[in-house]
Order: C-alpha cells, then sequence, then structure tokens
C-alpha cells in the first residue's frame, strides 16, 4: 500500500510542462535577407498573430491534455525483464481475473438475493427498508472493489447524514463513485447511461436517491436543480455527492467546477481523490472505451491504488459569489490532490466551436494578409 503522503509520478507526468513556441519558429540570425518586396514565410509568422495562436494550440494544447491518458513507460525492454512480464501476463489474465470475476459473481449473488426481497416486501417500512438498501449498495461496492484488488487509503472523518450539506470531489472515472460509495451511501448526481449500467441507475441505484440527467436535454437542469434543493433538505437523505467538473478528467488537472452545488445555500465538503499510476491508470474516456472495456482493464490490472481525502467543509463567505466559491473549493481539491488547474470548460469536449467563432478568426486572418500583400 502507498503511503498517505507520497505517491509516485510517472516521468510522462514531468513532460507536461509548457514549451515555448519561440524555440520553434527560426531565430533572427539563421534568417536570410530577401530582396525587398519578396513575401517570405518567416515575414507571414513575423505579423500574423493568428498563425503565432494556431501554432501555440498546437504546441501547447492544454485542453485535450484533460483528457488524454498518458502510456505506461516500457519496462520490459531487455532480454531479463521480458520473461517477468509474460509471467505477470499468464497471472494476471489466467488466475487473477478468473478470481476476481468469481469474487464479483459471489458478491452479485448476495446482493440480489438480499436486494430484491428487501426491495418489494418492507414497502410498508419505509425507514427500515431504506437503510437496508444502503447497507447492501455499500456492500456491493466492496465487492467491485475487491475485484480490482483496491487498495484504497481514506484521510480524514466519514461522511455522515446531515440536512444542507453536500460533498464535491473531482471526476476521473465512474469508479470514483464507487470507491467514495463503499464507505458511505451518497446520493449522487450523474449523466443518464445506456446499456446494463443505465439498467442498474434506474433500478438500484434509485433506493439511495441518486439523480439523473441528459447533458443534450436543457429542460434536465431545471428538473436536476430542483431535486437538489428538495434533498439536501431532507435530515434523513442520503449524503448528497457532484462531481461539479461534469466530465471524466485524467487525474493530471482538474477543469472549470460547474456553479450548480454551490448556489445551493449549504455547506459545501470537499473531497480530493487522486490515483497512483503505477499499475493502472483508472482514467476513464467515455469516448473511447465503454464502462465495460474499462472494469475489464482494471480487473486485468495488478491493483487499483488510491488516496481519497475528506477536506474541511467550507461555506459561502460574505460578498463571495457561487463562481467564486466554487474556485475557491477547486484549489483547495487541487492542492490536496497535487492537481494543475486549467481554465477550460469540460463539457467543451462534447461540443465543437460555433461557425461564427471560426469565420471570425478567418476573416482576421484573411486581413492581415492583405495589409502584408499592401505593404510589399
Amino acid at each position: 500500500m502507498t503511503s498517505a503522503g507520497t505517491l509516485k509520478t510517472s516521468r510522462s507526468e514531468l513532460d507536461l510542462d509548457r514549451p515555448n513556441i519561440e524555440d520553434y519558429l527560426p531565430t533572427g540570425s539563421s534568417i536570410q535577407q530577401e530582396p525587398h518586396g519578396k513575401l517570405r514565410l518567416h515575414d507571414l509568422l513575423d505579423i500574423s498573430p493568428t498563425l503565432s495562436e494556431a501554432a501555440g494550440a498546437i504546441v501547447d494544447d492544454s485542453f485535450t491534455r484533460c483528457f488524454k491518458s498518458n502510456p505506461p513507460e516500457p519496462w520490459n525492454w531487455n532480454v531479463y525483464l521480458f520473461p517477468l512480464w509474460c509471467c505477470g501476463v499468464v497471472f494476471r489474465y489466467l488466475i487473477l481475473f478468473p478470481a476476481r470475476v468469481l469474487v464479483l459473481t459471489i458478491g452479485w449473488i448476495i446482493f440480489l438475493s438480499s436486494f430484491i426481497p428487501v426491495h418489494f416486501l418492507l414497502k410498508g417500512q419505509d425507514k427500515l427498508r431504506r437503510n437496508l438498501e444502503r447497507s447492501l449498495v455499500e456492500m456491493m461496492c466492496s465487492f467491485f472493489v475487491a475485484s480490482w484488488t483496491g487498495v484504497v487509503k481514506y484521510h480524514g472523518p466519514r461522511p455522515s447524514r446531515r440536512p444542507k450539506q453536500v460533498f464535491v470531489a473531482n471526476h476521473t472515472s465512474m469508479i470514483d463513485f464507487i470507491i467514495l460509495e463503499q464507505m458511505t451511501a451518497f446520493a449522487v448526481i450523474m449523466q443518464k447511461h445506456p446499456g446494463w449500467v443505465g439498467l442498474l441507475q434506474s433500478t438500484i441505484l434509485e433506493s439511495v436517491g441518486c439523480i439523473w440527467f441528459n447533458r443534450s436535454e436543457a429542460k434536465d437542469r431545471e428538473i436536476v436543480t430542483r431535486k437538489l434543493r428538495e434533498h439536501v433538505q431532507g435530515a434523513d437523505n442520503n449524503p448528497l455527492l457532484i462531481f461539479p467538473e461534469g466530465t471524466c478528467v485524467n487525474n493530471h488537472y482538474t477543469v472549470m467546477f460547474k456553479k450548480g452545488a454551490f448556489e445551493l445555500g449549504c455547506t459545501v465538503c470537499p473531497v480530493a481523490i487522486k490515483y497512483n499510476k503505477i499499475f493502472v491508470d483508472a482514467f476513464w474516456n467515455s469516448r473511447k472505451q465503454s464502462f465495460t472495456k474499462h472494469l475489464l482493464q482494471l480487473m486485468t490490472s495488478w491493483a487499483v491504488v488510491c488516496d481519497v481525502w475528506y477536506l474541511e467543509p467550507q461555506n459561502l463567505k460574505p460578498g463571495e459569489t457561487p463562481i467564486e466559491f466554487a474556485e475557491r473549493v477547486r484549489d483547495i481539491i487541487s492542492h490536496r490532490a497535487g492537481l494543475k488547474k486549467v481554465p477550460w470548460d469540460g463539457y467543451l469536449k462534447y461540443s465543437r466551436p460555433s461557425p461564427k467563432h471560426r469565420e471570425r478568426k478567418q476573416q482576421n486572418f484573411a486581413e492581415s494578409m492583405l495589409r502584408r500583400l499592401e505593404e510589399k
């Protein structure tokens, strides 16, 4: 198990420093003087902010970096390490993976054989039914973590059920919810997913008060906001968990927090999650990989190593706006988990640039080229 204060970083994380675009352009001494009236490429680069901006975006694309997995460094590169690596692959796929599938299967059998009777036979005893369902959901999440050989270290006091409080955490994968849920039955705000994950959302996770939404439906935002306000007022409701980034980020960065969780007029409890990538990268790129494949990747790795910090609750300060409050909480989480802040909206990865924005850039570029040609 990795100690609480140290988390190893791979060399690929050190390669994220911002390069200098000037290093990629020719220096003044290396540019030969051309005859007057002759237009050269370096002239266009010198006078065109558009080209400089485009080159800078290619070299330093901090937005795309937030959603990229860093490939692991190869270590099986010589004659005596390669056989060890092959033995490890055989052990993980032929011994560990079947054992983990068995553990997860046993967990589902125990869970379903208990959850179904509790859910349907205790209709008239709501309080007892809710308590039992909470315990069963926590147990099932523990089986999921065991199926990855999860090594999770929790720091700070365990969350409790209190009115007018909400927990917010940085978001790397859907397993964030599972890791937090095995300790406390949270009611989470989550994107509605298709397939077997959506079936679990609409049946089992409904029992702990989870709220679902669809990014493509504008009316869902109003419904979710109303449900959030109603949920945080209930003393017996499960603690509310929100991932304010709104999308999965690769655990190197934090993107802008949505302000919805910070304008509910309640106490905000930050939660910082940091994964150690020594065995596997826990980042889930939902645009390239289904959650089933993501789980298989985790179940065929050696282990999932993670630290979770429950940080000091925060309240809105006098004169502070919800956006400023969100940024302050993001600072706290980023500092504790060792993540870099970037000024991007995570929802941008689901959208394309506006045609008007492209046309405006094209017009500016054309005007600058015409001015330069007139000068020549």
